[in-house]
């Protein structure tokens, strides 16, 4: 039979989980008795949210990129106060946020430099199969040419006869 959990639970099993003193899966399904299948769900809808909660790994630097990312963004809009007051909640430092940070934008940085490259070569391939397809129907002609030749060659032949001089 399913057990239905009211939000307010959900939400407090969910903020154990996070820093400063995370509580692991397996120990809070032995506090609360709440299955470990149950807690990984819950744990997963609150990141497909958008919201940051960490694994299993006490150390925010050792957090996924999702809750990585999600910190960042849930960050950008707070004001100094609130900023400081999410800090402490999360047990984080406005280094390692500032650090996440830089790198998502590296890393779009990145992307749009990737895009651009792609881009180049795409343009540097459409050049030379133009060329090759160019080659190609110059190879096509004088392939044709040389079979006509010789086709004509042979009906001569077959005409005339093969000639002295040869």
């Amino acid at each position: 039979m399913k057990k239905s959990y009211s939000k307010e639970f959900k939400e407090s099993i969910i903020k154990k989980m996070m820093p400063p003193n995370p509580v692991f899966v397996p120990q809070l399904c032995k506090e609360t008795g709440v299955s470990d299948v149950t807690l990984y769900k819950w744990r997963k809808d609150y990141r497909n949210r958008g919201i940051a909660v960490p694994g299993d790994n006490s150390r925010p630097d050792d957090w996924t990129a999702e809750d990585k990312l999600a910190v960042v963004i849930e960050t950008a809009g707070l004001n100094s106060a609130r900023l400081g007051e999410y800090y402490r909640i999360k047990g984080l430092y406005p280094e390692q946020v500032d650090q996440w940070k830089m790198a998502a934008l590296s890393g779009y940085q990145r992307n749009s430099q990737a895009e651009k490259e792609k881009n180049r070569h795409r343009q540097e391939d459409k050049k030379q199969i133009k060329r090759l397809e160019s080659e190609l129907r110059r190879k096509e002609k004088a392939l044709a040419e040389t079979a006509a030749l010789l086709v004509l060659s042979k009906k001569c032949e077959a005409i005339w006869g093969v000639g002295e001089e040869d």
